[in-house]
């Protein structure tokens, strides 16, 4: 949690303060040298404001510095959550803690400084012992009852970034307000408490550190193949081939059990990013989203005559799937968007579901920024859903209280191909076989989904500012009209809130009428809003959890298309989700193009555009 008054502390107090706490040689020369240069503007980038935690953890630049992942902001990031834990969970340090670490550079030491500062305290610590996809330091948070847990990865971020995601007792990420509270303590506990953290020499000789990764990598698969919806491997009697790519990353061997254990016949891997390479010298950024990130694999399967590719991101917490098209299309491959491939899976597990007798009611969850086509299909098929914030953390929990109320949450996603990319992975293996047994492809299914559930037509994206005052400023612009506004003018709504607050919604993007308007930074919601003359007697107040710290603003219009814009909480971005839907696609493609074209020119007005 930042200080307030560490604004007027002089930089060369900074430094000092750097240089007592931390240990470590490397990051101490750093800042050393920076002093010694006068570097005053990077070390005040560096010092002066900390890392901040939150419900995504931690992630930053791997360099020295208060701001930045570096041995220093770990242990004291690790001691706050150690001390938060013993402070709220009865018998924290006995229930433990599960600490695991993909392959980005630093990963291991991290994860021994988070070991150490939790065994300083008397917790046993169940430490994976070898390279790890994500979704395994949850498992084993659940697996053993522990009280929380550690994964350190920066997932799909660009090399030279890490990252320290925090899952609670129910295997979750953290949501509020623990965020806080664990930011609070990490503020309270800043001085490291031992000098140089374990090795892993040391934490395999400690009496209350636990190696786990072989344990729980069984209990998990053993898991993994109760999710079968076929009873016979669909893949290998057809001769369906996949090929498949890690990225660079961990997945690999996960990705090979999880076909053992479903049967299926061995893929063929692209050879140039099988195995864990923290350079990622193959991909500019290796996030199977990015354009050119599945070029090699494509690549490898267009000559082996291969029509399906499957891909991971580093850590294994997101993948993808293309398919080969008929000869003579254009594009020669389909790429499916987070969206389609939720709806792929989620279709399939619902059927197979029905067809197993599953007498408990059953549902399903996206997040707000994920496609509407999701409820639509729920609707059609009696399957009750609902929507969370974006974030795992928030369709995990939701999806746990849906389960002890009775129901079969059976399926959760999000459109940025979240979140256990191994389990997604083989699932969409198994849809896949059992369509090519039938003489049908991937595409050819979504396309007769869209026939039976409506045409949903997406156009996300993203834009690049570094400037974090001019995206300030444009949400402002959007919420709150042009600067010093004299009316709100007849192209803006006027909602007066009282205590000198009046919120000035843009009535229009283009043609597109605006008919719903939701605000989460602020907490407004207003259904029809051209109807409105007056809040007074209207409940404005979301349904949905409202935070003041980042911006997040939403439109529906009367075309058929919903658009929200968001900032990321992780890297320097405004993230646009854009969704049209009707009954004729060429329509609703036209509706998404238009809103997608004023967007950066009527709306979101951003330097870097």
């Amino acid at each position: 949690m930042s200080d307030p008054a560490v604004e007027t502390v002089p930089i060369q107090a900074l430094v000092e303060r750097w240089l007592a706490l931390d240990k470590d040689e490397a990051t101490r020369a750093e800042i050393a040298q920076l002093a010694v240069q006068k570097d005053y503007a990077e070390l005040e980038a560096r010092l002066r404001h900390p890392i901040q935690f939150g419900t995504a953890g931690l992630r930053a630049r791997m360099t020295a510095g208060f701001s930045r992942m570096n041995n220093l902001t770990v242990t004291q990031a690790s001691q706050g959550l150690c001390r938060y834990a013993l402070d709220t969970v009865p018998g924290a340090a006995d229930l433990g803690v599960v600490i695991g670490h993909d392959h980005r550079h630093h990963s291991q030491a991290f994860a021994e400084c988070a070991a150490t500062a939790f065994l300083n305290q008397g917790f046993k610590v169940y430490y994976h012992n070898a390279l790890v996809h994500t979704p395994l330091v949850p498992y084993a948070v659940r697996h053993f009852g522990a009280t929380c847990g550690v994964m350190v990865t920066a997932s799909h971020n660009p090399k030279d970034d890490n990252g320290y995601k925090v899952y609670w007792s129910n295997a979750c990420q953290i949501i509020s307000p623990h965020d806080r509270g664990i930011a609070q303590a990490i503020a309270n506990n800043q001085t490291p408490w031992q000098d140089q953290p374990l090795t892993a020499q040391e934490l395999a000789a400690h009496p209350r550190c636990e190696f786990i990764t072989d344990v729980v990598a069984d209990a998990y698969f053993a898991q993994v193949k109760t999710l079968i919806c076929s009873t016979e491997s669909p893949a290998t009697p057809h001769g369906l081939r996949f090929v498949y790519t890690p990225m660079h990353g961990v997945g690999l061997p996960y990705a090979e059990r999880a076909f053992e254990a479903f049967g299926l016949a061995p893929f063929t891997v692209v050879p140039e990013q099988a195995h864990p390479d923290p350079d990622f010298p193959t991909v500019k950024f290796p996030n199977p989203e990015e354009k050119g990130a599945l070029d090699l694999a494509v690549a490898l399967a267009t000559r082996e005559g291969i029509p399906v590719v499957l891909a991971n991101d580093p850590d294994a917490d997101r993948f993808a799937v293309a398919e080969a098209q008929p000869a003579g299309s254009e594009p020669g491959w389909q790429t499916f968007t987070g969206d389609q491939i939720g709806i792929l899976l989620a279709h399939h597990l619902i059927r197979k579901a029905k067809a197993a007798g599953d007498a408990r009611p059953l549902a399903v969850l996206n997040s707000t920024v994920s496609s509407r086509m999701l409820p639509a299909l729920a609707a059609k098929e009696g399957v009750h859903y609902e929507e969370t914030l974006t974030g795992f953390k928030w369709l995990g929990n939701r999806a746990l209280d849906l389960e002890s109320k009775g129901y079969n949450a059976l399926f959760a996603y999000e459109e940025a191909l979240d979140k256990d990319g191994v389990t997604a992975m083989v699932l969409m293996a198994e849809l896949c076989g059992e369509l090519y047994g039938q003489g049908t492809t991937l595409s050819a299914h979504l396309e007769s989904l869209y026939h039976t559930y409506g045409q949903f037509v997406s156009g996300n994206g993203y834009y690049f500012c570094n400037d974090p005052d001019a995206i300030r400023e444009a949400f402002r612009a959007i919420r709150y009209g042009p600067s010093h506004p004299q009316s709100a003018g007849a192209d803006r709504f006027s909602f007066s809130r009282g205590q000198g607050q009046t919120l000035r919604y843009p009535k229009a993007l283009g043609t597109a009428q605006v008919t719903y308007i939701r605000d989460l930074t602020v907490g407004f919601e207003c259904h029809r809003p051209a109807e409105v003359t007056s809040l007074a007697g209207v409940d404005t107040t979301p349904h949905l959890p409202t935070s003041a710290s980042s911006e997040m603003i939403s439109f529906a219009f009367d075309n058929g298309c919903t658009l929200t814009l968001r900032t990321s909480g992780t890297e320097p971005k405004v993230k646009y989700y854009l969704e049209g839907s009707g009954s004729d696609r060429k329509q609703v493609e036209a509706h998404v193009q238009e809103i997608a074209h004023l967007l950066p020119v009527e709306l979101l007005r951003l330097p870097s555009q």
